[in-house]
C-alpha cells in the first residue's frame, strides 16, 4: 500500500497517457445470443480495462488480446452482465439471461426489507452515490429535486439543515411542525445533520401512509429510513480514502441603489429630512468627483461583508469480513466557511464510526454500531443582513472622525438616521457558538430459530445529544454623538441534553407455500426521552475581555436571574405492530400493518394506526402480452399516521370572584374564564395512494406515477373565542395535501464504448384548508403584512389588495371608480398605485383584499442526465418550482424606516411622469401609507429553475503506469448550483415559509474530489 501511496500523484498525471506493457497480441472472436438469438449491439469489455468492441447485427465480435488480458465482461441493458475467464481460449461464445434484478432488488421498509416488485407504497430509495455527489455536510440536501414528493428548501448557513417537507404541509406554521421522521439503523432522529453523506449505505423516503405507518404517532409527515455503511463476509480488506476540497461563491446578489440612485431618490421623496441628510454627507464625507451632486462615498454593503469561502471533506474507511464476522470502521472531517467577512462563521464537524457483525453460532448473528459525532458551529449575528440590505451608500465603512470605540466604523446617526446601519458593527461585535456532541449506539442478536424461515431480533438503540451555546455581545460605543448609551457587553449560556433509547423486539416469519408467499412480523417497541436544560444570561460583565476566550464565562455576579432558568422533560411509550405481506404468484399483491402506540404526552394516550394496500402484476396474466413492457403493477393503499410534534397542553377553566353595579346596587358574584389551551391528542393524517410501476423496453425505461390525498385531521390550531375575544389552542381543524407525483428513467448504449441515462420526476401540490374548527379564517404574520388561512385557501396564503396600476394623471384618478370623498381623504395623486375595488363600492377597505398567493410550491421538477465514456462520466441535475410566491419582506421596510436604503430596481424604476412605469409608485408615493399597504407589490413569484449539479469524473482501475499498480481511482469535479434563473428581487428563491427578512446566501460550490480505493 505504502508504494501505490508514494506514486499516486504521478500516476494521476500519467493516467491520460495510458498503461500497461505491449505485447505479443491475439485474435480472440465470438457471438453473443439469447433465447431470442443473435443480440446486437452487446457491450464487450477486457476486464480491467477500457478496452472493448460490441457485437454486431448477427452478435458477432472481434477483439485484439494480449497475453494478460483474459477476462471479458458482456453487458446489454435489461440482461444479465457476465464475466467470462477466457484463460488462451480465441473463440467465446456466451448467451445472455434476461435481468429481472431491478424488480428483485431488496427495499429497505420499517422494521425490514422487501423486494422492490412486491411493493404496494410510495417508495423513494436514493443510491449513495446520488447523496455523494453534493459537497454538502446534510445528507438530505443531496435528494432536492431527485424525489418526487419531497420538497428541500435550501439553508447557505453553515452547517444549517435544509427544510425538508414530504407531500406538503399538515399542521399549521407554529403549532406543529412537518419535518419527516428520520430512522437510522432503527434510531428516531428530527434531524441527521450528524451523518457524513458517505457513512450512508441505503436511504430510502417512504412518502404514503401505507410505508409508513408501521412507525404510528411519529410518522405522519413522512419517514427517511437510512443504514449506515456495513462491511461484507470473506472480503478482503477493504481501504478508502474519499475528499474534496472546493470554493463557495455567494451568487444572484442583491443589487442595491448605489449613492447617486439613492441621493436621487431620496430628494426625489420630498422629504426635508432627506436632504438634511444628504447635506449631511457632503459635509462629513465630501462630493464625489464623478457627480458632485452625489456624497463621496459609493458603498456597497454586500460587496464589503461577503467573501469567496472554502469548504472541505475528507474520510477514510476500513471495510472487511471472514466468514463469520464483518466490519466497517471509518472517520471523517467536514470543514465550511461561511460567506461573511470578519466575524467567525463556520462549521466544523469530526465524526467516528463502527460497526460489526459477528455470526456467534449458526443460528445467531450479534451485532454493533457507534457513530460519534462532534461538531462546532459558529452562527452569524441575523443583524448583519438587514443592516446591509438598508444601510444608506452615501456613508463609507469606516469613518476616522467618528470617535467609535474600538474600531472607527461609520454611524449613519452622524448624519441624522435614526439607526446606525453599519453592518460591521454586528460582525465586529459578536460571537456565536454552538458545540454539538451525539452519539448513536445500537446493538442487537438475530437468532434464526427455523433458518430462513422464523428469527426474532432484539435490538436497543441509544442516542444521546448535548448542545452548549454561547452567545458573546462585547461591549462597544458607536461613536454617533447623540450621547446614547454605550452598548454594554453580555454573555448567554445554554446548555441541553437529550436522551433517546429504544428498544425494539421483532419476531419474523416468512413462508412459501406452492404459489402463495407470505411474510409476517410482530413486535413490540419501548421509548424513553429525557430532555434537560439549563440557561442563564448576564451584561456588563467587567471581566470579559474580547481578546481572550478565556474570560468568556459568567460570574455569580453578572448573572440576570430574571433571563435564566431550567427545563426539560420526559416522555414515555409503548408500541405494539404488525405487518403482512402476502403475495400469490407474484401476480397478486396484499399488504397491512397495524401500530397501538401509547404514551405519556398527551391525555389520550393510546392511539390505533392502520393501514392497507393492494397490487396487481398485470405482466403475470397469461392474457397480457405486450413485449415492449416488461413489468405493469397497478397498486393502491389507504392508511393512518400520527403526528406528535405538537405541543401538548391541558388546561382548565378558572372561576373568579366579580363586582357589578346593577340598579345602583353592588352585585357579587362569579365569572368563569374558560380562556385556556386544550391540545390532549396528536394530529392525525388519513391518506390514499393509487399508482403504477412499469419497465419497459428490456427494463431500460422505468416509470412510476402516484397520485395522493392527504388529510391532516385533529389539526391544532389557534381558536378565537365568542364573546371574550380571547385566543386559545385547540385541536379540530384540517387540512388536505394532494396531487400527482411521477419519476421516469432511461437507460441505454450508443456505442460499446458510451453508455447514458436520463430521467424526470414532477410532482403536484395541492394544499387546502378544510377546517379551521368552524372559523371562517384564522389570521397569521403581522397585521401589516397579513397571511390568512381560509377554508378551500392553502395554509397561510398571502392576503391584502391587487394592484391594478398605478395612476398617471389626474384624470384616471377621477375615473377611477373611487368615490370623490375617499379620493379627497386618502389624498391621491399622480404616482400613486391604483388598488383594484373588488365589490365596486367605490372605496378600498378590508372588503377588497384577496388571496395574493401561497407559500408552498404547486409544481416541483427535476430532470437528469448522464453519459460515460471509457473512463469518464458526466452527470448533471436539473430542478425546479413553479406556483409559490414569496412576501418581500424586506421592500416592506419602508413602512418603520423610511430613511433606509432600497434596491437597485426599485430605485431606477420608480415612476417620474405620465407613462413612465405601471409597476411602481413614485418616490413621494413610497413614504405614502396608501401605497405601503398589503398588496401584491410585495408579494413575488418564487418560480425557479436551477442547474442543480454538474459532476465530470475519471476512474482509473486495474492500471500500471511505468509498471507501477495504480489503486483504483477517480478524480472528480463538481459544480453545485452554478446557475439559478429566476424574478424574485432577491438572494435566492427558496424562502421556507415564504417570508423573506433576509436570508443567508445559498452559494454556488465547486469542488475538486479524489477517491482511492486499497
Amino acid at each position: 500500500m505504502g508504494k501505490n501511496l508514494r506514486f499516486l500523484s504521478l500516476a494521476i498525471l500519467l493516467l491520460l497517457l495510458g498503461g500497461g506493457a505491449f505485447a505479443q497480441t491475439r485474435t480472440v472472436t465470438g457471438t453473443v445470443t439469447s433465447e431470442d438469438g443473435p443480440m446486437p449491439g452487446v457491450s464487450v469489455v477486457v476486464v480491467g480495462s477500457s478496452k472493448g468492441a460490441s457485437t454486431d447485427s448477427e452478435g458477432k465480435y472481434t477483439l485484439q488480446l494480449t497475453a494478460a488480458e483474459t477476462s471479458l465482461t458482456f453487458s446489454f441493458i435489461g440482461y444479465k452482465t457476465v464475466t467470462v475467464d477466457i484463460g488462451d481460449r480465441t473463440v467465446v461464445d456466451v448467451a445472455l439471461e434476461t435481468d429481472a434484478q431491478a424488480l428483485d432488488e431488496v427495499v429497505i421498509v420499517g422494521y425490514g426489507t422487501m423486494q422492490e416488485k412486491d411493493l404496494t407504497s410510495a417508495i423513494t430509495t436514493v443510491k449513495t452515490d446520488e447523496l455523494t455527489k453534493t459537497p454538502t455536510s446534510q445528507p438530505m440536501q443531496a435528494l432536492q429535486g431527485k424525489v418526487p414528493g419531497v420538497q428541500i428548501v435550501s439553508s447557505g448557513a453553515p452547517g444549517a439543515s435544509p427544510t425538508v417537507r414530504v407531500r406538503g404541509m399538515g399542521s399549521m406554521p407554529g403549532q406543529g411542525n412537518s419535518d419527516p421522521l428520520y430512522v437510522v439503523d432503527g434510531m428516531f432522529f428530527s434531524n441527521i445533520d450528524f451523518l457524513n453523506p458517505n457513512d450512508i449505505a441505503t436511504l430510502s423516503v417512504l412518502k404514503d401512509a401505507s410505508a409508513a405507518a408501521i412507525y404510528g404517532v411519529r410518522a405522519a409527515n413522512g419517514v427517511v429510513l437510512i443504514t449506515t455503511r456495513s462491511g461484507s463476509y470473506n472480503q478482503k480488506t477493504e481501504i478508502v480514502y474519499d475528499g474534496y476540497y472546493g470554493v463557495q461563491r455567494a451568487q444572484n446578489v442583491v443589487k442595491m441603489a448605489n449613492s447617486q440612485q439613492f441621493t436621487e431618490y431620496a430628494l426625489a421623496s420630498g422629504s426635508a429630512a432627506d436632504a438634511t441628510f444628504i447635506n449631511a454627507a457632503f459635509a462629513r464625507f465630501g462630493r464625489s468627483r464623478v457627480n458632485p451632486n452625489v456624497p463621496k462615498p459609493n458603498t456597497d454593503w454586500y460587496k464589503e461583508i461577503l467573501r469567496t469561502a472554502p469548504i472541505q471533506n475528507h474520510s477514510l474507511s476500513i471495510n472487511g469480513g471472514k466468514d463469520n464476522v464483518r466490519y466497517s470502521i471509518g472517520a471523517s472531517y467536514f470543514d465550511q466557511d461561511g460567506l461573511l467577512e470578519i466575524t467567525e462563521n463556520k462549521y466544523r464537524r469530526l465524526n467516528f464510526r463502527a460497526k460489526l457483525d459477528f455470526k456467534a453460532t449458526e443460528r445467531l448473528t450479534v451485532g454493533a454500531n457507534i457513530n460519534l459525532s462532534n461538531a462546532r458551529q459558529f452562527v452569524a449575528d441575523a443583524g448583519v443582513w438587514q443592516n446591509a440590505y438598508f444601510a444608506v451608500p452615501i456613508m463609507p465603512v469606516y469613518d476616522q472622525t467618528n470617535d467609535a470605540v474600538p474600531v472607527r466604523l461609520a454611524n449613519a446617526r452622524t448624519l441624522g438616521y435614526r439607526n446606525s446601519q453599519n453592518p460591521f458593527f454586528n460582525l465586529y461585535y459578536n460571537n456565536d457558538r454552538n458545540n454539538i456532541g451525539k452519539t448513536l449506539a445500537n446493538f442487537y442478536a438475530d437468532l434464526q430459530i427455523i433458518p430462513n424461515k422464523l428469527s426474532f431480533k432484539s435490538q436497543y438503540n441509544y442516542a444521546y445529544e448535548n448542545i452548549v451555546a454561547r452567545n458573546v455581545d462585547f461591549a462597544y460605543d458607536a461613536g454617533n454623538g447623540n450621547n446614547d448609551n454605550p452598548v454594554q457587553n453580555g454573555l448567554l449560556r445554554k446548555s441541553s441534553a437529550y436522551l433517546n433509547q429504544i428498544l425494539d423486539n421483532v419476531l419474523t416469519y416468512n413462508e412459501t407455500l406452492g404459489s402463495h408467499n407470505i411474510s409476517v412480523i410482530a413486535g413490540f417497541s419501548f421509548r424513553s426521552e429525557v430532555k434537560e436544560e439549563s440557561f442563564a444570561q448576564g451584561s456588563n460583565i467587567l471581566t470579559l475581555d474580547p481578546k481572550k476566550e478565556s474570560t468568556w464565562y459568567l460570574t455569580p455576579a453578572s448573572i440576570n436571574p430574571d433571563l435564566s432558568g431550567d427545563d426539560g422533560w420526559r416522555l414515555f411509550g409503548a408500541s405494539y405492530f404488525g405487518r403482512v405481506a402476502y403475495n400469490y404468484d407474484d401476480r397478486y399483491l396484499v399488504y397491512g400493518t397495524y401500530r397501538r402506540d401509547g404514551g405519556n404526552k398527551f391525555q389520550k394516550t393510546w392511539g390505533n394506526f392502520f393501514t392497507i394496500g393492494a397490487g396487481w402484476v398485470v405482466t403475470e396474466e397469461d392474457f397480457f402480452e405486450v413485449p415492449a413492457i416488461n413489468f405493469l403493477k397497478v397498486r393502491g393503499s389507504w392508511g393512518q399516521l400520527g403526528n406528535d410534534a405538537v405541543a401538548p397542553a391541558i388546561g382548565a377553566g378558572t372561576v373568579e370572584s366579580i363586582t357589578l353595579a346593577i340598579n345602583e346596587a353592588r352585585r357579587e358574584g362569579i365569572y368563569i374564564d374558560n380562556a385556556y389551551d386544550y391540545v390532549d391528542r396528536w394530529e392525525t393524517v388519513v391518506e390514499s395512494n393509487f399508482g403504477l410501476t412499469a419497465k419497459l423496453l428490456n427494463n431500460s425505461l422505468t416509470v412510476d406515477l402516484d397520485y395522493y390525498q392527504r388529510d391532516t385531521e385533529d389539526l391544532v390550531l389557534t381558536v378565537v373565542l365568542p364573546a371574550q375575544r380571547d385566543i386559545v389552542r385547540r385541536n379540530g381543524g384540517e387540512v388536505r395535501n394532494s396531487g400527482l407525483e411521477g419519476a421516469v428513467s432511461y437507460a441505454g448504449k450508443i456505442t460499446s464504448d458510451i453508455s447514458f441515462t436520463v430521467g424526470a420526476n414532477f410532482t403536484t401540490l395541492k394544499n387546502e384548508v378544510q377546517n379551521l374548527r368552524g372559523q371562517s379564517y384564522l389570521n397569521a404574520g403581522m397585521a401589516e403584512f397579513l397571511q390568512r388561512s381560509i377554508p378551500g385557501q392553502p395554509i397561510n396564503a398571502f392576503y391584502g389588495f391587487e394592484v391594478d396600476g398605478v395612476f398617471q394623471n389626474q384624470d384616471e384618478i377621477d375615473n377611477s371608480g373611487y368615490t370623490s370623498e375617499f379620493i379627497s381623504d386618502k389624498s391621491l395623486v399622480p404616482g400613486d398605485f391604483r388598488f383594484k375595488d373588488q365589490n365596486k363600492d367605490g372605496v378600498i377597505d378590508s372588503k377588497d383584499r384577496v388571496v395574493l398567493g401561497q407559500i408552498m410550491p404547486k409544481f416541483m421538477y427535476g430532470f437528469n442526465f448522464g453519459v460515460t465514456w471509457k473512463g469518464f462520466e458526466l452527470t448533471a441535475n436539473f430542478q425546479g418550482v413553479t406556483g409559490n410566491s414569496i412576501l418581500n419582506r424586506k421592500r416592506g421596510q419602508l413602512i418603520f424606516q423610511p430613511d433606509a436604503n432600497i434596491d437597485a430596481e426599485l430605485a431606477t424604476n420608480l415612476w417620474d411622469g405620465e407613462g413612465s412605469t405601471n409597476r411602481y409608485p413614485s418616490a413621494a408615493g413610497l413614504r405614502k401609507s396608501w401605497n405601503l399597504q398589503m398588496s401584491d407589490h410585495f408579494v413575488e413569484k418564487g418560480n425557479y429553475f436551477r442547474i442543480q449539479n454538474v459532476r465530470l469524473s475519471y476512474r482509473l482501475s486495474n492500471k500500471e503506469i511505468l509498471g507501477i499498480a495504480v489503486p483504483e481511482t477517480r478524480i472528480t469535479f463538481t459544480a453545485e448550483r452554478p446557475v439559478t434563473v429566476f424574478n424574485y428581487n432577491g438572494f435566492n428563491p427558496e424562502v421556507a415559509n415564504g417570508y423573506d427578512e433576509q436570508t443567508y446566501p445559498i452559494p454556488a460550490v465547486y469542488t475538486l474530489g479524489l477517491n482511492v480505493k486499497f
